[in-house]
């Protein structure tokens, strides 16, 4: 008996449901037993011959419909009181031990299965989906920029908390966008299947389950301060993330496993996202040891400089937003990579393309680090890149421009309001800038900084940037100090003034972009104030170029009648989703946000740069095609630096990108027009 018990209590506490339904079995076989045997015990002999699996089927008639008694009695043909009693109690405790239990039983497994489902803990049979791990307030931009994706895609989230938040701010996301595309009248189809799961990203079961080795691409989300965290553990969870990120170390370990084995599937792309230096160390390590080509394609994105480096170009040239934010995403025209067969030179190849497609732009060559040729250039889509060209003969045989060559870029002075976690980086990328750029004279850049008195003693009052020539300690309450400084600064000079307005990522969800908004509107009420003294002042001669966390804050903004916003996680995140689909772009990526060092005796590296018309040309072009002006241009380019156009700003802030058949969009060029270049220098 002690052995049954213990027996008895080992099932239950390992399998409650089955001995739950092991009871119900037993329960019911012997109901049907008894009642079977009571009730051919009490018959006349002439039912008793019939055999006793009769005398079941009886006793299963009543448990399942009751009202089935009366003909078991008149069947039996005696109408005795026991025989009454014996069928009561057969209904009666049938309707409990079968009727009842069973259906609570299935009632509660369907439950169950319900719940499991819903929590994720049963696997999933995918193949070719995205997988997202961990979130942040990056992720639904890398979710609605797939939207746009010209073909059915299935992502997978894995979190490992707050599951219905997440779910929550996908759909509000998403319906966001539908509706925007909505008014706009583009009829834009939610084809995304999405599936978020809660459970541990580190654990290899449920890596499995969400079929990780089959999945085309991983991505792995860094950490950011959330508003679900205690005051009390802010400062500390800050401190923590800036000296690095041992959870994204220990997630990729673990899809690194998963993805280098030989039963996964080939080209799977782990972009990795990471913010400081020694996060990116252990991934180069980790990408030294379990990285395969062909198999486990591990890319790490670097947010802090990336973004450092796209604000700097942002401030230094404000149109270059529009055209990024175009081109960094599956809308409209984009970036394209297509792989060769063999080995091309960059001249013949932007040669051969301009004078056999007409409907994209051809880029640039690259090799890769496997030394395998991959080619670039912009499109409405990638099968562009193969429609032949209908128009006219060679444009340089019938239209020509003359160049500048003395061209450079004009005098910058900048305005930088408050801060975030990518100053540093920012000022590297005006560092890069100057390397290429700086004539020697130190005149090329003039920024002062404004901000509250601790962040700048945590720059070090920005000493290391000979062109800062000015730091003011003033926080966002100290108006009056905040708007004179901007008014010495704009009146102290005649060239055009750039205001970049920072949004700290480092506060509390709650008080995002909360500085940043006030800082613009005390801006606005500068640019309000010169024109109530003066109608004749120009208000595009300062720049604003503001950025914002959160997407939800670009309708207040656009109030402002500010242009250039720039949703900084929404470019990382254009940026994670192209290079999740082809891994050749991030170099691409690399170099067009990357200047020349001074080092280089040539210029290597290709950016896109705002040229202004009157200073690029010795004199306009005439009116022509986009075809023309694109040969054209690129056939007046000297040989160390050739220069595509692909397309211009016209004043207002207009952008126009040569996409479509370039024989068919018509330009007429003024000298108030700036031209998107794509070039060395």
């Amino acid at each position: 008996m002690r052995k049954l018990k213990e027996w008895l209590s080992i099932r239950v506490a390992k399998a409650p449901g089955m001995m739950v339904l092991f009871g119900i079995v037993a329960a019911n076989f012997c109901l049907f037993f008894i009642a079977a045997v009571v009730i051919s015990r009490l018959a006349p002999v002439s039912l008793a011959q019939n055999d006793f699996w009769s005398c079941v089927f009886y006793t299963v008639s009543m448990v399942l419909d009751a009202g089935s008694m009366s003909y078991v009695i008149q069947d039996v043909g005696v109408t005795s009181l026991a025989l009454v009693l014996v069928c009561l109690i057969t209904v009666l405790t049938g309707m409990i031990v079968f009727t009842g239990a069973v259906i609570g039983y299935v009632s509660a497994w369907i439950s169950d299965f319900i719940n499991t489902a819903g929590a994720g803990t049963r696997k999933l049979h995918l193949s070719s989906h995205i997988v997202i791990l961990n979130w942040n307030t990056r992720a639904s931009e890398i979710i609605n920029d797939l939207m746009y994706s010209e073909k059915k895609e299935v992502v997978v989230v894995l979190v490992s908390r707050e599951k219905d938040s997440v779910a929550r701010e996908i759909n509000e996301r998403l319906a966001d966008t539908l509706d925007r595309e909505r008014k706009a009248g583009a009829a834009l189809k939610n084809r995304l299947v999405i599936i978020v799961r809660e459970g541990d990203t580190y654990s290899t079961k449920q890596l499995n389950d969400i079929c990780l080795e089959q999945a085309k691409s991983v991505i792995i989300l860094g950490d950011d301060i959330s508003n679900t965290l205690c005051k009390f553990d802010y400062q500390e969870r800050i401190d923590r993330l800036e000296k690095g990120n041992a959870n994204t170390i220990k997630t990729l370990v673990q899809v690194a496993q998963i993805t280098a084995a030989e039963t996964s599937a080939d080209n799977q792309q782990i972009v990795v996202e990471l913010d400081d230096d020694w996060t990116l160390s252990l991934v180069k390590r980790i990408i030294a040891h379990k990285a395969r080509k062909g198999k486990c394609n591990i890319v790490p994105i670097a947010v802090n400089r990336i973004l450092g480096q796209i604000l700097s170009q942002f401030t230094i040239m404000p149109e270059l937003n529009t055209v990024y934010s175009t081109l960094f995403s599956n809308k409209d025209a984009s970036f394209f990579v297509r792989r060769e067969t063999e080995d091309k030179d960059e001249n013949d190849f932007v040669k051969q393309f301009l004078a056999a497609r007409g409907n994209a732009v051809p880029l640039t060559v690259m090799k890769d680090a496997d030394g395998i040729c991959h080619s670039y250039y912009m499109a409405d889509g990638e099968r562009f890149a193969e429609e032949p060209r209908h128009g006219r003969k060679p444009a340089e045989e019938c239209f020509t421009v003359a160049l500048n060559p003395d061209y450079t870029l004009e005098h910058k002075r900048v305005i930088i309001l408050g801060h975030n976690s990518k100053s540093g980086a920012i000022m590297d990328g005006f560092n890069s800038f100057l390397n290429e750029w700086d004539d020697g004279s130190g005149n090329t850049l003039d920024i002062i900084v404004i901000d509250d008195e601790k962040n700048l003693e945590k720059q070090n009052y920005f000493k290391a940037y000979p062109y800062v020539s000015k730091v003011i300690a003033a926080d966002v309450y100290d108006r009056d100090a905040v708007c004179g400084a901007i008014n010495a600064f704009v009146d102290a000079g005649e060239e055009d003034t750039s205001i970049l307005i920072l949004s700290d990522d480092t506060v509390m969800s709650e008080d995002t972009d909360a500085t940043a908004l006030t800082y613009l509107i005390y801006v606005q009420d500068i640019v309000r104030d010169r024109i109530a003294k003066n109608p004749d002042f120009d208000s595009e001669s300062i720049d604003i170029v503001v950025e914002i966390i959160n997407p939800k804050h670009y309708d207040v903004v656009r109030n402002y009648s500010v242009d250039n916003i720039v949703i900084s996680n929404r470019y990382i995140s254009k940026m994670v989703t192209q290079v999740g689909e082809k891994e050749a772009l991030f170099e691409f990526y690399n170099d067009i946000l990357s200047y020349d060092s001074k080092d280089n005796a040539v210029f290597e590296s290709k950016e896109l740069y705002i040229k202004k018309a009157a200073r690029f040309f010795n004199a306009i072009p005439a009116p022509c095609t986009a075809a023309e002006l694109i040969r054209a241009v690129y056939a007046a380019s000297p040989d160390d630096n050739k220069q595509i156009v692909l397309g211009y700003v016209s004043p207002g802030g207009k952008t126009v990108l040569f996409e479509g058949d370039q024989d068919d969009v018509e330009v007429a060029l003024t000298e108030q027009d700036k031209l998107i270049i794509f070039s060395n220098h």
